[in-house]
């Protein structure tokens, strides 16, 4: 099924409807915004409310309010208790506060006040509040019944339009929820959902065509200088190598400075978040690299939480086993040290035989000792509670990927999500990442996908599909996504077979590719987090809002009913000093990754005048309070 390009806004190009008169009059409006993960983190949704925060306040100022579950935890942990300032929000607090939750209605005519709504969970109040002189703006980041449907292994987007979908939410116990969501979204003023592919999914399982297409976005740290956070990978990839030092102790027959790290994180759905797809192309990427006696190691990491009951005591081991070698090393350096300086001032040339004693060489062989293993080093790093029906364990055994010597491919499974306060491996997920070489996320359902996202805001490549709303979003606005970094698995139009084959063989040229080229793949990668900064982004939701307004105040508040299609789309180029064919990029053989090859200077590369070119294909930022040229020219101010 082909994805029809019938939706409002999805160009970041598109010049946004202009208002009849001035611009939205926020100091007489209220801005609600109401979500189940309002400083509760659940997924995603999380992500979305807390990093677009900041650029709604600056346009709304202290007219913006957030509403979300009470939980004392997060209320300590995550926000500050103040008392409102408009007082018709004081008097509307204090009726739930004394009475319960009933309708209360302490605003009058003015301000008029924008609901925006996110997900069923939120759609009762949405539905309510059409009771009142509100605006509605209802999200979708998900429909209830495709998450549901997915989870099951349906081949979902081939038979959307052949569900009996009240059946399907039947059967499966949900179809209050259902209903629910449904009513929210016929009730709304304007409907919207993350994506595309998510747009496609909603107009069949809902019934109701998203009216604008708002894309997740994240807060954008922009460096200085561009080897600042080059210099950030290498720092964060020292600490992934102590890690697996430890973890792979007796069994550290692979150089370190020769080892790429993969990853996967995410909510453990093993085939909506791909990871069956994943453990089968690492089997067959293990024989690739074998067969073509690659010296490269892939160690590739699986960070998805699952119930356990502690860490198992070899990883912990292997830890301690590491921490002890790093200070018997220390000590006798120590030692080594100050006889070696003593000889100097005397202007001897030390003996080197006489330089350790005995004690010296038993306590070395004591600590060699203790490397030694009589096992293979654990795939998982916990105890798992069901460990012979879990999905990643039971795939491991069947592709036989138990991290031997003759592997390639090393697999960790850390069932648990990152902190810095672990004491297997103390980093949090930003500094993971930013440390890994290669995300790989190929997932069969994802709406949006901010895995990805935050790999490409970091410089890391990634790997993502045309089934994520991410991946959809990087197609229609970038010519050639993997020459920045961005490697697009077909999971729409392809067989299982067919995709796998792709991912295997993209994981196999990012393993042939050079220390040189992998940097300036993490260069071209950065550039372009501008496309996902909310400062850009996030005037899709200035517009869903202004559409919400036309709608329910038509008299106050006038848009163009045609504006919404009078948007054109952009092809970010392909970087200029990128051979026609992406091949021709790469090395015909396997070779090592990480050793500068002179042949690597072959390729003509100039990074100040390749990132001047990228720029110019950035729309300039929303400036919220811009003023339009010609309501300049009537307020006399100067275009300077």
């Amino acid at each position: 099924m082909s994805l029809s390009r019938s939706l409002s806004m999805t160009s970041l190009s598109g010049v946004l409807p202009a208002w009849e008169d001035d611009e939205l009059p926020v100091e007489d409006l209220l801005l609600f915004e109401v979500a189940w993960e309002v400083t509760n983190k659940v997924g995603g949704i999380y992500t979305v409310i807390q990093t677009k925060a900041k650029i709604t306040a600056d346009e709304w100022g202290d007219n913006y309010y957030m509403m979300g579950p009470y939980f004392e935890h997060n209320f300590k942990t995550q926000v500050e208790s103040c008392e409102p300032l408009n007082p018709a929000i004081r008097k509307a607090m204090d009726a739930l506060i004394h009475n319960g939750c009933q309708l209360t209605d302490h605003l009058g005519d003015k301000p008029n006040v924008i609901g925006h709504f996110h997900e069923w969970q939120a759609g009762s109040g949405l539905i309510l509040s059409r009771a009142h002189k509100i605006a509605t703006v209802f999200t979708t980041h998900a429909t209830l019944l495709g998450r549901y449907i997915c989870a099951g292994n349906a081949d979902f987007y081939n038979n959307l339009d052949k569900f009996n979908i009240d059946q399907e939410a039947g059967d499966r116990q949900i179809y209050h929820r259902y209903c629910l969501e449904r009513a929210a979204v016929h009730c709304a003023h304007v409907f919207t959902t993350v994506s595309q592919i998510t747009a496609v999914e909603a107009n069949h399982m809902v019934h109701r065509k998203p009216d604008i297409v708002t894309p997740n976005g994240l807060n954008v740290k922009k460096f200085s200088a561009m080897h600042e956070f080059q210099n950030l990978h290498s720092i964060n990839k020292t600490r992934i190598q102590e890690f697996v030092r430890g973890h792979f102790y007796g069994h550290l027959d692979f150089n370190l400075d020769k080892t790429l790290f993969f990853f996967i994180a995410g909510r453990y759905e093993f085939s909506n978040k791909g990871a069956d797809i994943f453990l089968e192309s690492l089997s067959r990427l293990n024989y690739l690299l074998r067969v073509h006696r690659n010296d490269v190691t892939v160690v590739a990491f699986f960070i998805m939480p699952a119930k356990t009951n502690n860490f198992n005591v070899e990883s912990l081991k292997g830890q301690a086993v590491r921490k002890q070698l790093w200070d018997t090393a220390h000590t006798v350096k120590e030692k080594f040290g100050k006889k070696l300086y003593d000889a100097l001032l005397k202007g001897q040339i030390p003996d080197m035989n006489s330089i350790l004693d005995r004690d010296d060489f038993t306590i070395m062989k004591r600590a060699i000792y203790a490397t030694q293993r009589h096992s293979l080093p654990p795939v998982t790093t916990h105890n798992m509670l069901d460990d012979p029906s879990d999905p990643i364990l039971s795939t491991v055994r069947r592709i036989g990927l138990f991290n031997s010597r003759d592997d390639r491919v090393k697999i960790i499974f850390h069932p648990e999500f990152l902190s810095s306060t672990s004491p297997l491996l103390p980093m949090d997920y930003e500094d993971f990442v930013r440390g890994c070489n290669l995300g790989v996320f190929p997932s069969y359902y994802e709406p949006w996908g901010y895995t990805p996202g935050e790999c490409t805001v970091m410089g890391i490549p990634s790997v993502t599909t045309n089934l994520s709303g991410f991946g959809c979003f990087m197609e229609e606005h970038i010519s050639d996504p993997a020459a920045y970094g961005i490697y697009i698995v077909d999971r729409r139009f392809r067989s299982a077979e067919e995709s796998c084959n792709q991912l295997t063989q993209f994981m196999f040229s990012f393993c042939q590719q050079s220390r040189r080229q992998r940097i300036i793949q993490r260069n071209r990668t950065e550039r372009l987090s501008d496309l996902l900064d909310w400062r850009y982004l996030g005037r899709f939701y200035i517009h869903a809002r202004h559409l919400a307004l036309s709608r329910a105040f038509p008299d106050k508040f006038k848009m163009d009913p045609m504006a919404t299609l009078k948007t054109q789309g952009f092809r970010y180029p392909r970087p200029y000093s990128v051979p026609p064919s992406p091949s021709a990029s790469l090395h015909s053989t396997p070779h090592h990754s990480d050793v500068e090859d002179d042949d690597d200077d072959d390729e003509p590369y100039d990074e100040d005048e390749e990132a001047e070119r990228d720029r110019l294909n950035i729309k300039a930022p929303f400036v919220l309070g811009d003023v339009p040229e010609g309501k300049k020219k009537q307020r006399g101010e100067s275009k300077n």
